[in-house]
Order: structure tokens, then sequence, then C-alpha cells
């Protein structure tokens, strides 16, 4: 007679949701930032992504982009676009962007569920 294992009794962790929340200061920071987009008659994106590198393995990094790609998600908030490519998505997923003022300056941050640990600055982190 087999024993049953330890691990059949632990529940499986529910799959954190491929979404990305936007909070009200990043969507008017990112607005502030494509003011003069709009004024031309441009859509401009935020385009937020991960790349390779950082102290902690993977890095946040954040451009305005024209175009929406095939593998993009777009997040809207308060008539801003926020996309975020399919691999990026993938280590992103459940995360809140947030724009954040301190007296030591000011600066995007994600705040991301899927990050085992990350650098003291917060532009990087690992899985």
């Amino acid at each position: 007679m087999t024993q049953p294992s330890a691990l059949a009794n632990t529940p499986t962790p529910a799959p954190v949701p491929r979404t990305l929340a936007i909070t009200e200061r990043a969507a008017r920071r990112i607005a502030a930032l494509t003011v003069d987009e709009r004024a031309k008659g441009q859509d401009p994106l935020f385009r937020v992504h991960i790349d390779g590198g950082g102290c902690s393995g993977f890095q946040y990094g954040f451009v305005l982009d024209t175009a929406v790609n095939g593998d993009d998600t777009v997040f809207n908030r308060d008539g801003v676009r926020v996309v975020v490519d399919a691999s990026s998505l993938d280590l992103l997923a459940g995360s809140e962007l947030d724009w954040v003022e301190t007296l030591a300056g000011a600066s995007f941050q994600i705040t991301n569920p899927n990050a085992a640990s990350s650098c003291g600055c917060g532009s990087s982190f690992a899985v």
C-alpha cells in the first residue's frame, strides 16, 4: 500500500491574473508626459517592458511608443493607454504601476507580486 504524498494535500495556488493595474497618479503623470503628442493629434502609448539585467536579474523599462504590436495587451486608465508585450506581461501579471514622489526623487514604480526579491531602488527584481 502506498502512502499518500504530503504534497497531494497542498492546495494549488490560484493563477495570477494577466492584468496590470494603473493608479490614478500614474495615469495623471502619463497624461502629462504625452500632452505635446496629443496636441499634435497623435495617440501616444506608454509602454512597460521587462529586460534582462539590473542588479536582481530583470529590470523594468518605460518608454513612450506609437504602435500596438500583435502580442501587446492594452490597459486603459483615465484616457491613457499602457501597453505590455506578452513576455513582459508573464512577469508583470497582477502588478500595479504607480507614480511615486518622495524627497529622494520621483519615478514610476511597479508593485509586482511575482518578484521574489528586488533591489533597493526598486528598478530591478528576481523571480
